[in-house]
């Protein structure tokens, strides 16, 4: 639309949240117990482990659903005021429940030492754009730097990698790349698919327990678009991926003492997504 008509009504920021009917959260894999009070309040009704009566599985769309989400926000303080300025930037994130922190930048200046001070988050707001923020063409025509920074929920799973999502429209046709940016545990980008090699972080189904010693705390990568266009307009947003853990419905199969239901994926990647950055070409391009 914006590029047929000048116009985009869909330059939103990103939040996570849960939603429940039952006045009170279950908001976490390993202690999910409902979203809709009686129609799902035990593992039965949720479809995750069979009937004692027939040994058969309900079979309930509500199945699928995650546990939580979680919505996140930059602001100056902890004040309602400097919450809602942060929100109307869309200085957000969101992540499916983990508290996992996300720091999005792009710039020209940006390099290797922005984050390295005791000053460095006033330099990338200085020297770039924050998550939630247009990103005006250079008049060089030089290709911005985008700063990522993660760190992970120190009462959850560690992180398994960083990835940046571009997304743009060339000859009216819409497209989308993934960009593996940072990885953990030694793995490294291939440079031909921009993917991570596998950290060989795992679960084992039948205590859920993971992998020890995969994975990091924190993750941080300063990345530069390879297929970056100065006069093609672009959005670019963060994704950080945690290692893999127990889904709620394997959760309940072990309490239960069943193997995890057959069709139903047994693991999740609990992840965070950064708003977006949109670079906006010059006039005229």
């Amino acid at each position: 639309m914006e590029e047929a008509q000048g116009f985009n009504p869909f330059r939103f920021g990103l939040i996570g949240s849960s939603d429940t009917h039952n006045a009170a959260g279950s908001f976490r894999e390993d202690d999910y117990w409902s979203k809709t009070g009686l129609l799902d309040i035990t593992p039965e009704q949720r479809g995750s482990v069979p009937r004692e009566d027939t040994g058969e599985y309900d079979d309930p769309t509500r199945q699928y659903w995650g546990a939580s989400g979680l919505a996140a926000v930059w602001a100056e303080s902890n004040t309602r005021e400097d919450i809602f300025r942060a929100f109307q930037r869309k200085e957000t994130f969101a992540t499916t429940g983990p508290r996992i922190r996300v720091r999005f930048f792009a710039g020209y200046d940006l390099d290797e030492t922005t984050l390295a001070g005791d000053d460095g988050i006033a330099r990338a707001y200085a020297e770039g754009v924050a998550m939630g923020g247009d990103l005006m063409a250079d008049g060089d025509e030089r290709s911005p730097r985008f700063l990522v920074w993660a760190v992970r929920d120190p009462s959850d799973a560690p992180l398994d990698r960083l990835q940046v999502i571009k997304g743009w429209t060339e000859d009216g046709a819409n497209h989308e790349e993934v960009y593996d940016v940072a990885c953990s545990s030694g793995s490294t980008v291939d440079g031909a698919w921009h993917r991570c090699t596998d950290n060989g972080a795992a679960v084992d189904l039948a205590t859920c327990s993971t992998t020890g010693g995969q994975g990091a705390a924190e993750l941080e990568a300063l990345w530069q678009d390879p297929d970056f266009h100065p006069n093609q307009r672009a959005f670019y947003y963060v994704r950080v991926l945690q290692n893999p853990t127990c889904r709620w419905s394997t959760w309940d199969a072990i309490r239960a003492g069943v193997p995890p239901k057959p069709g139903l994926p047994a693991t999740i990647q609990e992840r965070a997504w950064s708003s977006p950055i949109w670079y906006v070409p010059g006039e005229g391009d």
